[in-house]
């Protein structure tokens, strides 16, 4: 018998401690246009922090900044605890390849989540089931093909321009292609698996990357154990896109109802 494989994912966020720093490596499976997918990295990056000894307590918010690009190959991951207290923990972590200076720079809160006063203002999107839905074609981004997309409603549609602008709004299904229960980092690199809204508004693709993302997570991880799911219901939108910078804002919901997190971002354009 063969032993079996590690999920590509779990092979893309693969970290191990050093003296100093933590070590990671691109991965072929999640490359984009002209770097690694933006939501691996920062899945790399929430798995140092969970993987870390001086840990406590769940992912409460992680924001990444985009600072370089990231070459192909290995990366050294300065992890450091910047602030603990009883119920929180503050992180940041700075990403560098050989020695040079800093591509991404990210901060963290983790916190222990404790009973408290409930309140879900959030309504959960109405939505065809997953098996009513049809995949996505894959594209030329190796990331994406990672993925399994299934769009209830704003589909991306590249082809002749036309005068009027599309929508930004899209609804669809998320999910690993190789099936895998969702967890943390895979929550956190979901949060950023969505097609820029740019390309849905000009039915076009158009040079374009994440500056900085931020996500909150609105679960713990025994809870997102115990959803025990392999996919998202997901929407994301765009309030505005102006000189060459664009928002974005999503959500990422459990089939059985649940706001699991949410995320913000702002990206660059050349259009």
């Amino acid at each position: 018998m063969h032993a079996k494989l590690p999920h590509p994912f779990d092979d893309a966020t693969r970290v191990t401690a050093g003296d100093s720093s933590w070590q990671g490596h691109t991965s072929d499976d999640y490359w984009a246009f002209v770097g690694p997918f933006g939501g691996v990295t920062a899945a790399t990056i929430l798995r140092a922090l969970i993987e870390h000894p001086e840990r406590a307590g769940d992912p409460l918010a992680l924001t990444v900044n985009y600072c370089a690009p990231i070459a192909k190959g290995p990366f050294d991951l300065d992890v450091r605890l910047v602030k603990a207290n009883r119920s929180s923990q503050h992180w940041s972590v700075e990403l560098s390849q050989g020695g040079g200076e800093v591509a991404t720079l990210a901060t963290a809160v983790f916190a222990e989540r404790r009973p408290s006063w409930d309140h879900r203002v959030a309504q959960y999107p109405d939505a065809k089931p997953f098996e009513e839905t049809m995949p996505f074609p894959k594209i030329a981004a190796s990331w994406a093909n990672q993925y399994e997309f299934r769009f209830v409603e704003g589909e991306m549609r590249i082809g002749p321009s036309k005068p009027e602008l599309a929508s930004t709004y899209s609804k669809l299904w998320i999910s690993d292609r190789e099936p895998r229960k969702l967890d943390m980092p895979s929550l956190m690199s979901m949060s950023d698996a969505f097609f820029g809204r740019i390309f849905h508004a000009r039915r076009e693709l158009v040079p374009f990357g994440t500056v900085s993302l931020t996500t909150y997570f609105h679960t713990d991880s025994e809870e997102l154990a115990a959803e025990d799911i392999t996919r998202v219901l997901a929407t994301a939108d765009s309030k505005i896109m102006h000189k060459s910078y664009a928002d974005q804002n999503a959500e990422l919901w459990s089939p059985h109802g649940r706001l699991l997190a949410t995320s913000t971002q702002i990206a660059y354009f050349k259009a």
